[in-house]
């Protein structure tokens, strides 16, 4: 068990940039903690580094010299006498050495200990760590396969297709749908180097590969010694394992398959002692009627809105409170869900032309209002996007009584919504609302490459 001794949070260093600092920040200035929002130089003059109490410039704008510089982010909190760095997801959020090297320091690292990360964060041992908590998970390989032998022999044993994952990826890399065994051998080669170049770690495991299944994820918070579940989100509408629609509760799942998820998700979690918030995630056979865990991520998640929406629980400020070494301020008792919440991510993107990335200048930017609706974005009149970095310009996000009046609510919030001088994915959200399918809620994870072309 991880018990942490409080140290109460005077000053946090954001280590993000784009609308998650501003979160994280408006987090803090609510639980009265000093913002202090590191940026790199083309971020010099956003909305999150002018808000801010204090701003810190890290390097130049390639992420590589400053959001992922460790010895910048690192001696900044130390040089100011800052309590603790939080990372908010991607960048260095789910990195050990990041984690390792706050503690090293003393500085807090806003999230759970290294050793934590580092067991989830290895796909193989995360599974292990799943099966001896009684949680299922998909037939495959026990560890990483050692050669092309190895590798035939397991996929023959499970049947084709079959998945190759990269042992410390995600995001898609390092991961390929191999469905006839011809294709085992050049498919693994390509796999294996993907991995290498991108996670500096070669390592492969296989497992079943399911086809008609959905990307169901459980909110988890933990203080070392107790945990809780904040339900279920459904993250299935998809393109190339990159999320693009969140939603909850799943209007895939049953209220026994619901329980008997989210317990799932907790036992894990209780088993490791984890502390901070997390998410479990899951694929849903829909043939079968049966889960199995697929990986878990140890930080914050972009789709967080969309349980806040539905429990009234502050994520981001009960990370900061776990950081702190306070006990977690929730029973599951006092967790009650309410209603459907769904999040559109708005990308600086042409849904048209392959998702290709669109930087520019924002010319017009008007965000949607009204009764149950919810806009989490960095975005002002004139701001540039640039190119350096992911293209996430704004999360709507719709909370109804209902599905069908959270869709009705999303559809007249994205008419409203204008974002002028850059291409967007707003038009294709509109068209995906509209789709039977979706409307019926009857998707899968290769929704939209199957059935819209995408």
């Amino acid at each position: 068990m991880v018990v942490r001794a409080p140290r109460p949070l005077r000053s946090v260093l954001i280590a993000n940039r784009g609308e998650i600092a501003l979160r994280i920040l408006r987090a803090c200035r609510e639980l009265q903690v000093e913002a202090i929002v590191a940026h790199s130089e083309a971020d010099r003059d956003s909305l999150p580094v002018r808000l801010a109490d204090r701003a810190v410039c890290i390097g130049p704008a390639p992420s590589a010299q400053s959001y992922l510089n460790v010895d910048a982010l690192v001696g900044t909190a130390v040089a100011y006498g800052i309590d603790a760095i939080h990372p908010g997801y991607g960048f260095l959020a789910e990195k050990p050495a990041f984690a390792e090297r706050c503690a090293r320091e003393g500085v807090i690292f806003v999230g759970p200990t290294a050793e934590m990360i580092g067991l989830m964060g290895d796909k193989i041992q995360a599974r292990r760590a799943a099966s001896n908590a009684g949680v299922p998970i998909t037939p495959g390989s026990a560890g990483a396969v050692q050669d092309r032998a190895e590798a035939l022999r397991i996929a023959r044993d499970i049947g084709f297709p079959v998945l190759l994952k990269a042992s410390a990826g995600g995001g898609g890399r390092g991961m390929r749908v191999v469905e006839r065994v011809e294709d085992l051998e050049r498919m693994l080669t390509e796999a294996m180097a993907e991995a290498a170049s991108a996670f500096g770690d070669s390592s492969l495991y296989i497992e079943r590969y399911l086809t008609n299944v959905r990307h169901i994820e459980v909110q988890v918070l933990g203080d070392g010694q107790d945990v809780v579940h904040l339900g279920e989100r459904d993250c299935s509408t998809q393109r190339r394992n990159q999320k693009l629609v969140e939603e909850a509760p799943s209007p895939a799942i049953d209220p026994a398959t619901r329980e008997r998820m989210c317990a799932a998700a907790v036992a894990l979690c209780r088993r490791i002692g984890y502390a901070s918030a997390g998410t479990v995630e899951f694929i849903f056979d829909r043939d079968a009627g049966e889960f199995h865990f697929m990986e878990m991520n140890t930080r914050i998640q972009v789709e967080h809105p969309v349980t806040e929406m539905i429990t009234g629980v502050d994520l981001v400020k009960e990370q900061l409170r776990i950081a702190a070494g306070e006990p977690l301020s929730l029973r599951q008792a006092d967790i009650r869900a309410r209603g459907h919440a769904i999040e559109c991510r708005i990308n600086a993107e042409d849904h048209r032309s392959g998702f290709a990335p669109s930087p520019g200048r924002i010319l017009r930017y008007t965000p949607p209002g009204g009764p149950g609706v919810r806009v989490d974005s960095h975005l002002e009149g004139g701001y540039v996007v640039p190119p350096y970095y992911d293209s996430l310009l704004a999360k709507i996000i719709c909370w109804g009584r209902d599905r069908t009046e959270a869709l009705q609510r999303m559809r007249r919030a994205l008419a409203e919504l204008q974002i002028d001088g850059v291409k967007t994915t707003i038009p294709f959200h509109a068209e995906l609302l509209e789709h039977e399918r979706f409307v019926a809620g009857d998707v899968n994870t290769r929704f939209v490459h199957d059935v819209l072309g995408l």
